[in-house]
């Protein structure tokens, strides 16, 4: 089979390796699309390795059908159509995946869309519920609200019934957020967002921030709080070192956690898997929750790929495609405000495909 390699340079090749066995409990999936991620990004670039045991290719998520399976594992699953969450190897033509970490692909979605589910669901489900403990009219901040990850956590939130409000990097990313679902959304740059959240929520600040800047965005994370706020940091393109005054936090009662979905135990990943589908496959399938596709890309330009994602214009999650998926053949199921960009960069590609 093809697959994504990584040089010690950093580049990226799709070369030949070997096709994948699964395991006892394992199924092997061909792969019909992978999707970006941050850690993807800073794995290639060297400052993430792959977890012990995992594969060495990129690609924390992917949808496809199964095609084999482990003697553990029913035959009777060979054929379904499943997205998965992946300690790596998704940036291929086949992956092998513990049959805990697969989801059916949600009614109405296209395989493709699929593919942006599985990291970025399971990320919101953990960080959102089952860390930040976020419930009705619970006040939440989306650090992030235009990224696959802040997409998702502001339609989850609303659907939760949330108050949401957001930053984004542009003007029409924060347009994008409130039309996504929050009340209300601010550029990240600004100064006294502080001020600006407190005022939006009569001077009492959010119960829940979900950050993926880091400890350069702390001190300004405490300052919107509300008392016994919680911060909760799933992120750190802001730099992994940094200071913050702790009198304020210790004077809120506030507490902070940092998650990484990928350095779970596979266990823990498997609850975190069954958990995201009970509570989010009927909001996907009813229309309330759904990915937003800023763009493909033929799976072979992953590096390209890469650098779209490293320039910060994309909005939502980006794709990596076997083959052009279109509104007419199957990019369906994804947001109606998925940016039209993701057509249009197909046919630009058509020429690679």
């Amino acid at each position: 089979m093809h697959a994504i390699t990584v040089s010690s340079e950093g580049s990226l090749q799709w070369a030949e390796v070997d096709t994948p066995k699964p395991g006892a409990n394992e199924v092997l999936i061909r792969v019909a699309a992978s999707a970006l991620n941050r850690a993807d990004v800073l794995q290639r670039r060297g400052l993430y390795p792959a977890p012990a045991g995992a594969s060495q290719v990129l690609g924390l998520e992917c949808a496809g059908e199964i095609v084999d399976t482990g003697e553990a594992v029913s035959a009777d699953r060979i054929g379904e159509q499943v997205c998965a969450l992946l300690d790596g190897g998704g940036y291929a033509e086949y992956v092998c995946v513990d049959e805990t970490l697969t989801l059916p692909v949600p009614e109405g979605m296209s395989v493709a869309v699929a593919a942006a589910l599985p990291e970025v669901a399971a990320t919101v489900w953990s960080n959102l519920v089952m860390v930040g403990q976020a419930q009705r009219d619970t006040t939440i901040l989306v650090h992030g609200g235009a990224s696959g990850i802040g997409t998702t956590a502001i339609q989850a939130a609303a659907a939760l019934g949330c108050r949401v409000f957001a930053t984004a990097g542009t003007q029409a990313k924060v347009k994008l957020c409130v039309q996504l679902g929050a009340e209300d959304a601010w550029g990240y740059r600004e100064e006294d967002l502080p001020s600006l959240v407190l005022k939006a929520t009569g001077g009492r600040g959010v119960d829940l921030v979900l950050d993926n800047v880091g400890p350069n965005n702390l001190d300004r994370n405490i300052g919107l709080l509300a008392r016994e706020g919680r911060i909760v940091i799933i992120g750190s393109q802001g730099g992994r070192q940094g200071s913050f005054n702790v009198g304020p936090f210790m004077a809120k009662q506030a507490t902070m956690h940092a998650t990484s979905l990928r350095q779970r135990t596979r266990a823990e990943k498997g609850e975190i898997v069954r958990a995201t589908q009970e509570a989010f496959w009927p909001l996907i399938e009813s229309g309330q929750l759904l990915p937003v596709i800023d763009s493909q890309f033929p799976m072979w330009e992953a590096l390209a790929a890469h650098k779209h994602l490293e320039s910060g214009v994309h909005i939502g999650k980006v794709l990596l495609t076997q083959k052009p998926y279109t509104a007419a053949d199957g990019l369906y199921g994804s947001h109606p405000l998925s940016p039209a960009g993701s057509v249009k960069r197909t046919a630009l590609a058509q020429k690679r495909w």
